[in-house]
């Protein structure tokens, strides 16, 4: 891994009251992971396309408002595609497979995802299972908030692993 690992998290990780959106996405075994430098990208800190290879990995959020809005916004969906063709490992929780969906990564890939979408899971190509969290080449995806630990110990994994990954896409660990 390289000295410094950067990590954008997309997505309204705070309300407007300052509280967070998502109380029990444990962020801290990532944040401490030695080396790791996580920025937070909301509408106020987007980022750009240029702007790739400043990061190393990318995080989607579920909740249904954040990746519903952000599907419709082809910037998004052009940057996470072209982390995903860079390599770069994409995490993706709750509703947040869908910009996955969107960005058509799923396709012929293990994933999982909130009980809801798992049928546009399986619209969009995937192999759905139902498992707190599953890695496939360079995608993790989860089903829900009770599976952070989970989904944080894969992303951990697949962060670590991330010099040497390019697995194929049926090379799934459920």
């Amino acid at each position: 891994m390289a000295d410094k690992f950067r990590v954008a998290l997309s997505g309204d990780f705070k309300q407007a009251d300052g509280s967070p959106t998502f109380p029990d996405f444990d962020l801290k075994p990532l944040a401490e992971a030695p080396g790791v430098e996580m920025a937070f990208l909301e509408s106020a800190n987007p980022i750009r396309g240029e702007q790739l290879e400043d990061f190393d990995a990318l995080i989607l959020p579920g909740g249904v408002r954040n990746p519903d809005q952000l599907r419709t916004n082809k910037a998004a969906i052009a940057l996470i595609r072209a982390f995903a063709d860079a390599g770069k490992p994409v995490a993706a929780i709750c509703h947040g497979p869908w910009l996955l969906i969107e960005a058509d990564l799923l396709r012929g890939r293990t994933a999982t995802g909130w009980a809801s979408i798992r049928t546009d899971l399986r619209n969009a190509g995937a192999n759905v299972v139902d498992e707190p969290a599953v890695t496939d080449g360079n995608i993790v995806t989860s089903r829900k908030p009770d599976d952070v630990p989970a989904f944080t110990e894969a992303v951990i994994r697949l962060v670590e692993q991330a010099p040497a990954r390019g697995r194929a896409p049926s090379e799934a660990i459920v």
